[in-house]
């Protein structure tokens, strides 16, 4: 499930993920609820994703809030250009803490890393707020997908680990498979 405020760009995030295209131009806000579904693989196991983008307008809140329950993953989003959406991220966390179960995966998503011309949040301030909250950080780009893919394909893994959670199994920590993909991906890009 996609959250944050109005204008943060989930809808353009969800539409580069499922086509891998960018609707430029200017976007009617999602009223209420919308949904996709992308099957995407993972360690060689199909896992078939239904992602909910959702209104940020506070008067849908309480819409949203009712799915909140059923959610299993939760990619919360602002706007690197946009303070106030930063600002907002912990009423959204306070929100998913007392609507959504316990064990939601939760994800922190620095949207438009596209303008960082125009960037307002310092990477490093996102990164400070997910290590509160202990949840895994990414700066992303709606517009050239950077790191959407990840994104989704980090949440994916996490989600197919504890499907399949045996005691004495490997362990899988969401955060330190993102901070590795990071890694490998940062020697090649430009930004």
């Amino acid at each position: 499930m996609l959250l944050g405020d109005s204008g943060v760009g989930k809808t353009c995030f969800l539409i580069q993920f499922k086509d891998g295209a960018f609707l430029s131009g200017t976007f009617i806000a999602t009223v209420g609820i919308d949904f996709r579904n992308k099957v995407v693989t993972v360690d060689g196991v199909r896992v078939k994703l239904q992602i909910w983008d959702t209104a940020g307008q506070e008067r849908f809140r309480s819409v949203t809030h009712a799915y909140y329950r059923d959610a299993q993953a939760l990619l919360l989003l602002y706007d690197i250009t946009n303070k106030s959406s930063f600002d907002n991220i912990r009423a959204w966390l306070t929100e998913i803490h007392e609507y959504a179960q316990r064990d939601v995966v939760i994800m922190l998503l620095g949207n438009k890393a596209d303008v960082s011309s125009e960037r307002v949040i310092r990477s490093e301030d996102g990164e400070t707020l997910a290590r509160e909250y202990g949840v895994p950080f990414l700066e992303t780009s709606a517009k050239t997908g950077m790191n959407v893919e990840l994104a989704f394909l980090a949440i994916a893994k996490e989600l197919k680990y504890r499907a399949g959670q045996q005691a004495d199994g490997p362990s899988f920590q969401i955060r330190d498979y993102v901070e590795s993909q990071k890694k490998r991906s940062s020697c090649c890009s430009f930004v």
